[in-house]
């Protein structure tokens, strides 16, 4: 396979992560025919998510879990979440989730970017979405014209990625619609057994009082002992900033 400087192949095609294939998903055999490669899938799925904010926000690309801001957050809650990580194709097979809840600037975010940085490195799809734009995301559909994304495509999209990463939940102004859409999304990955990562500054009655108790009965199920509590000082008003 010819391969350009960095590793881009000289097709243009992004590199297959497997070195088995030129980029296209396919292997050309000896005899003319051709076998899908391992990666095909993967880019397919990928394909299907167009239109699905999975591009991890810049602030969180270069996030590990070993070196500040995380080796500063606190070390159960990291234990947790690495934990999660190590068996992240396990846990994303069998729809379990993390939420992590918290005074504001304990490393929330900082967390859930890391789940999220380690599925798109797997090659999972990942939607990562503030839950106020997220609402602003599904009002624009309402107007869409011929030939743009329906409600009803996006919805779906949301529902068959890997993982679902949803920030600030409870942030939101508290809304009939909101507290329906929210329950409608959160239920659909529920009986698909689909992933979700939630950040909030709520506790558990709070965010009740906030999004609903059904939807909250949801998220329990999903995440089962993977809720996450993160309270203390806000980090960002140290020198030693961090987000969440």
């Amino acid at each position: 396979m010819a391969v350009e400087e960095y590793g881009t192949p000289a097709n243009g095609l992004p590199p297959c992560p497997f070195g088995r294939c030129d980029g296209s998903g396919w292997i050309l055999n000896e005899d003319n025919t051709a076998t899908k490669c391992d990666c095909l899938e993967p880019r397919l799925a990928r394909a299907r998510a167009s239109g699905i904010n999975s591009v991890l926000p810049k602030r969180y690309r270069g996030v590990s879990f070993d070196r500040p801001p995380v080796t500063d957050i606190s070390p159960g809650a990291v234990s947790i979440v690495r934990e999660w990580v190590d068996q992240l194709d396990q846990n994303l097979e069998q729809g379990n989730g993390l939420w992590l809840m918290g005074d504001t600037g304990t490393g929330k975010t900082t967390l859930a970017m890391l789940v999220s940085k380690e599925a798109l490195k797997r090659a999972h799809t990942v939607a990562i979405y503030s839950m106020p734009k997220l609402l602003s995301r599904i009002r624009a559909t309402y107007g869409a014209e011929a030939g743009e994304e329906s409600y009803d495509q996006f919805f779906e999209r949301l529902c068959e990625v890997d993982l679902l990463h949803i920030d600030d939940l409870g942030a939101e102004k508290q809304t009939e619609w909101v507290l329906e859409q929210l329950y409608a999304l959160v239920n659909e990955r529920y009986e698909r057994q689909k992933s979700i990562v939630v950040t909030t500054n709520l506790t558990q009655d709070e965010l009740e009082e906030q999004i609903g108790p059904r939807t909250v009965s949801r998220l329990i199920q999903m995440c089962g002992e993977n809720q996450i509590p993160l309270f203390g000082d806000d980090a960002r008003q140290k020198p030693q900033l961090r987000d969440g």
